[in-house]
C-alpha cells in the first residue's frame, strides 16, 4: 500500500493521514479514478474520521476535474453507499474510509457498478494511470457536476427489511445493546432496530472522530464494555460493529462475546436449512465449523484467500448467495455480496424470532472449536522464500496453499500461517476440540516457523 506503483491494499488505499495519505495525493487518486471512470456518475461518501469531509472534497476534485459528475451522499456506513450504487444505478462510487484503523489513519474505497470493490485487475488499472501520470482531464466546459444525494440510509433500511420477517421480529421486542464505535454505524443500526420493534440500549453512539469510546476493531478485548452493558441491562443481545459498519460481533444475553465465524456458521445453518445444495464463500482463515455446517445441511464450500474483495469477488463469479468471514463479515448476495454489519444484525434477529430461541442456546448447539492465534516476526522480503519453504517442509500432510499454508489433521484441529499483508509478520490460525490443543498448534507451528525464518536470514 502507498509503495512503488502499488497503492491499494487487500482493502482499498489506506495511510495515515497528511503524512502518507495526503490531500495532495487524494486530489490525484481522485483524477486517476475519474480517468478510469470516463466521465461516469460516481457516488462519494465518508466515514465519522475526522480528515474524512476534508479527503472527500479532494477526491471529488479530481473526479470533477475529469468530467465525472458526483452525487454527493455525505457520512453513512460503506454498505449503505454501496447499496446506494445498485438502487441510484451510477457507474460506482468513492468511498473514504479506513474501517477499523486508528483514527490517525483514512483510506479510499473505490466500488464498481454492482457495489462491490473494484477487482484487483481494475484497481492496477487506476494504479497505472496514476502513476505513469496518464489522468485525461476534462475541458473547462466539460467539468464534473457535484449534487447532493438525499436518503441514502432510509434507503439502505428499507432494502434490509424486504429480506426478513419484520412482524415476526416485531412481535418479540428484543432488548439490544449496540455499540457503534462512535462512528457511522450509529446513523442506521439504532433506527432500523428501533422499527423492528426492539428496544435499544447504546453505548458509544455519538459520532466522533477520535473514537474516545474503544478502537474501531470489534475485537472480543474490545467489547468488555458492550457484555457487561448486556447483563446490566438484561438485554437479548447485543452487537458491536467497526468504524465503517460493515462488520458486525455479537454478545449472548448471557454476556458472552462470539467470534464472527461463529455467528456466519448460525446464519449459514438456517441460510442452507431452506437453501439446500448452495456454495457458501469464505476465507481459508475461517473455522472448520462452517465446513462442518455445510457438510450437516448439503451445502458446499468455496475456500478462498483472506480479504473481503476477494469474498465478494468469488461469490460474484461463482453466483453464490451466502459469504462470511472470522472477523464479524457477513456477505448476504440476495441483499447485496458486500460486507454488511446492519443486514448481518437483521438476519440474527431473524433466526431468533424464528426459532423462539436465546442466542446462546442458538450459538450452543453449534460444533465447538477452541480458537487460538499467534504471530511470527517475518521480514517482508522473506516472506515469499518462507512460504517456499514451509510448503516443501509440510508437503507430507497434504496442505491448502490457497493462502499461506493450511492444514488440516483427523481429529479435526487446523492450522494456518499465512504471510500478513500489512505488517512484517506471519499470522497462525489454531482451531482444535480443546483449548489445549489449540494452544499446542500454535506453539508447536510457531517455533517451526521461526527456526524456518532464522535459517533464511543466515
Amino acid at each position: 500500500m502507498l509503495g512503488s506503483r502499488r497503492l491499494f491494499g487487500t482493502n482499498g488505499i489506506r495511510g495515515v493521514v497528511n503524512k502518507e495519505l495526503t490531500s495532495e495525493m487524494t486530489i490525484k487518486i481522485g483524477a486517476a479514478t475519474g480517468t478510469f471512470f470516463q466521465r461516469g456518475t460516481l457516488i462519494v461518501g465518508f466515514d465519522a474520521r475526522t480528515s474524512s469531509p476534508m479527503l472527500a472534497k479532494a477526491v471529488i476534485a479530481g473526479l470533477n476535474a475529469t468530467g465525472c459528475n458526483v452525487l454527493f451522499a455525505g457520512m453513512a456506513p460503506t454498505p449503505a453507499l454501496q447499496y446506494a450504487v445498485k438502487n441510484h444505478k451510477t457507474d460506482g462510487a468513492v468511498i473514504i474510509t479506513a474501517s477499523h484503523n486508528p483514527p490517525e489513519y483514512n483510506g479510499i474505497k473505490v466500488v464498481w457498478n454492482d457495489g462491490i470493490e473494484l477487482s484487483r485487475e481494475q484497481e492496477i488499472e487506476i494504479e497505472n494511470i496514476f502513476f505513469d501520470e496518464k489522468v485525461c482531464y476534462a475541458e473547462w466546459n466539460k467539468i464534473g457536476s457535484t449534487r447532493d444525494l438525499p436518503g441514502t440510509i432510509d434507503d439502505y433500511k428499507e432494502a434490509i427489511k424486504r429480506h426478513v420477517d419484520v412482524a415476526g421480529i416485531v412481535n418479540k421486542n428484543y432488548h439490544i445493546v449496540v455499540d457503534t464505535a462512535n462512528s457511522v454505524g450509529s446513523l442506521a443500526a439504532p433506527h432500523l432496530l428501533r422499527e423492528l420493534g426492539c428496544k435499544v440500549t447504546t453505548i458509544n453512539a455519538n459520532i466522533d472522530g477520535t473514537f474516545p469510546g474503544r478502537t474501531p476493531e470489534p475485537r472480543p478485548e474490545n467489547l468488555k464494555d458492550l457484555a457487561l452493558t448486556v447483563k446490566a441491562v438484561d438485554a437479548d443481545l447485543g452487537v458491536a460493529y467497526d468504524g465503517d459498519a460493515d462488520r458486525s460481533i455479537f454478545v449472548d444475553e448471557q454476556g458472552e462475546t462470539h467470534w464472527g465465524d461463529k455467528t456466519f456458521a448460525l446464519v449459514e445453518k438456517y441460510f442452507l436449512k431452506d437453501n439446500s445444495g448452495e456454495k457458501i464463500v469464505t476465507p481459508v482463515s475461517s473455522s472448520t465449523l462452517v465446513k462442518d455446517i455445510a457438510d450437516a445441511y448439503d451445502g458446499e464450500i468455496v475456500w478462498t484467500k483472506v480479504g473481503s474483495v476477494t469474498v465478494s469477488q468469488t461469490m460474484k463469479k461463482l453466483n453464490v448467495k451466502l459469504g462470511g468471514e472470522e472477523n464479524g463479515g457477513i456477505f448476504y448476495g440476495p441483499h447485496q455480496s458486500v460486507r454488511d454489519g446492519t443486514m448481518a444484525t437483521a438476519l440474527i434477529l431473524d433466526i431468533m424470532a424464528k426459532t423462539g430461541e436465546k442466542l446462546s442456546r442458538l450459538l450452543g448447539e453449534l460444533p465447538k472449536y477452541f480458537i487460538e492465534k499467534g504471530k511470527v516476526e517475518c521480514q517482508n522480503e522473506l516472506k515469499e522464500k518462507a512460504l517456499k519453504k514451509l510448503t516443501e517442509q509440510l508437503s507430507g500432510l497434504n496442505p491448502s496453499t490457497i493462502d499461506g499454508v493450511k492444514i488440516w489433521f483427523e481429529d479435526k484441529s487446523a492450522i494456518l500461517m499465512r504471510p500478513s499483508g500489512t505488517e512484517p509478520v506471519y499470522r497462525l490460525y489454531a482451531e482444535a476440540k480443546t483449548e489445549e490443543k489449540a494452544m499446542q498448534l500454535v506453539r508447536e507451528y510457531g517455533s517451526r516457523l521461526k527456526r524456518l525464518i532464522y535459517s533464511l536470514k543466515s
